[in-house]
């Protein structure tokens, strides 16, 4: 039998759902009795931001709500489109009087619309000339603005597991023609769900590739393809080496940057920082990580890092790409040449343990606030010291009953850190010092 050659489109797109009974996984939205199966069912469809890890379905998840409730449907991506591409889409759906049937406009990577961008569609959304489906791999509360987080629905997807991610597969080789026709086996499963990363899309692309690979290796005298962990090693070893901004090295690249930085290595900051910009990455996402290590590497060490980091973040709102990778160089190599302490970050991991371990332990009475006489009389604020009555320290344990003398911020070694270890120590003697 002689295979047929691979069609134009790529299996993904092949093998995206056409209803929401082939739909797999996300059952706590779309299960039998969940939110938006009942909303579907009444013929409901809110607007919503849908949040997840990528290669989850979102956008198959608009489309098939669309079609579910009989509306027309428009696609923009926030890498390609801008203001103007949105005005057109809601004008069109007014002037053919979409809007009684609220159409859906469904825009990919929302958090890359600047906040311009997302302005322009407010009064769409007010109006119900469209109903709007916006999907983002970025936390929806500082990347979409307040005003339409308000007006709509915050669903959140759920990353892909073991048994959803082989029954993608599945469904792929006793569905799709080309697949059938070199007859795979699955012998083995690790290394194909590792390559996927849990990103169903990402998956079914490595599957293709390497049945592709297999059978131009075996030729048409090949009696079926068994697929094992040493064959898909082979075929996706190169692909991996790839910076690749929304699946695994995505995040593998974050952490070299990051852990860089942590071993003051400027040059594999800036390097790693390069192959992230290099690779079309989200100058937002980068701030936001160097940000983060600025407070947790850095902290008490340089407090000026996280000042930087922050004017960083503001730059690169303001330039955008490319101009915007010179400020990131800047606190990058910054950042990784600076002193390094992680005591902020122990000491609130240290007290969030211990709000876990002892509960919700009471506030003591002289740390209470006594706004009324009645407060006051039940003994609330007494004894409380003001501490600039009393030269500026007053001694007073601040802990609640249980926890008094427990030590949660140890200041580092850095120069600095021992300054505060001093002064604290000059306060409370060993105590806190």
């Amino acid at each position: 039998m002689t295979a047929p050659n691979a069609p134009e489109a790529p299996l993904a797109e092949r093998m995206r759902p056409r209803t929401l009974e082939d739909y797999v996984g996300q059952d706590h939205l779309v299960g039998p009795e969940a939110t938006l199966r009942r909303a579907l069912t009444a013929g409901q469809l809110p607007s919503m931001i849908l949040w997840g890890p990528p290669g989850v379905g979102k956008t198959t998840l608009a489309r098939l709500m669309a079609e579910a409730t009989g509306r027309p449907f428009h696609q923009l991506s926030a890498i390609r489109s801008g203001v103007k591409e949105v005005r057109e889409v809601i004008d069109n759906a007014e002037r053919q009087g979409m809007f009684s049937t609220r159409a859906v406009l469904f825009i990919d990577e929302i958090h890359r619309f600047s906040k311009a961008q997302q302005d322009s569609l407010l009064g769409a959304v007010e109006r119900g000339s469209v109903t709007l489906i916006g999907a983002t791999t970025e936390n929806p509360s500082f990347e979409v603005i307040p005003a339409l987080l308000s007006r709509s629905q915050v669903y959140v997807l759920e990353a892909f597991g073991k048994e959803q991610l082989q029954a993608l597969v599945q469904r792929a080789l006793d569905g799709d023609e080309w697949l059938q026709s070199h007859r795979v086996e699955i012998a083995e499963w690790d290394a194909l769900l590792r390559a996927s990363g849990g990103d169903g899309r990402r998956l079914l692309n490595v599957l293709e590739l390497v049945v592709a690979g297999a059978a131009s290796e075996q030729g048409e005298a090949a009696d079926g393809i068994r697929i094992d962990d040493a064959l898909v090693s082979r075929f996706i070893q190169a692909n991996l080496s790839r910076y690749d901004k929304t699946g695994d090295t995505h995040y593998d690249i974050a952490s070299a940057l990051i852990k860089s930085i942590r071993s003051s290595d400027p040059d594999g900051a800036v390097y790693w920082l390069a192959r992230m910009i290099e690779g079309g990455e989200d100058p937002k996402f980068i701030a936001r990580r160097l940000l983060i290590s600025a407070s947790e590497d850095i902290g008490h060490a340089n407090p000026t890092a996280l000042v930087l980091a922050n004017a960083t973040f503001d730059a690169v709102e303001r330039l955008g790409v490319p101009e915007c990778r010179i400020p990131l160089s800047q606190c990058a190599t910054y950042l990784a040449s600076s002193p390094k302490s992680n005591s902020a970050y122990a000491a609130i991991g240290a007290a969030q343990k211990a709000v876990r371990d002892h509960g919700d332990l009471p506030v003591p009475m002289h740390l209470r606030n006594a706004p009324t006489k009645l407060m006051k009389d039940l003994g609330h604020g007494s004894g409380y010291r003001y501490d600039h009555d009393h030269g500026g320290f007053s001694g007073q344990e601040c802990l609640p009953e249980g926890l008094a003398g427990q030590r949660f911020f140890r200041p580092g070694n850095t120069p600095r850190e021992q300054s505060i270890a001093d002064f604290l120590r000059s306060l409370w003697g060993d105590r806190k010092g």
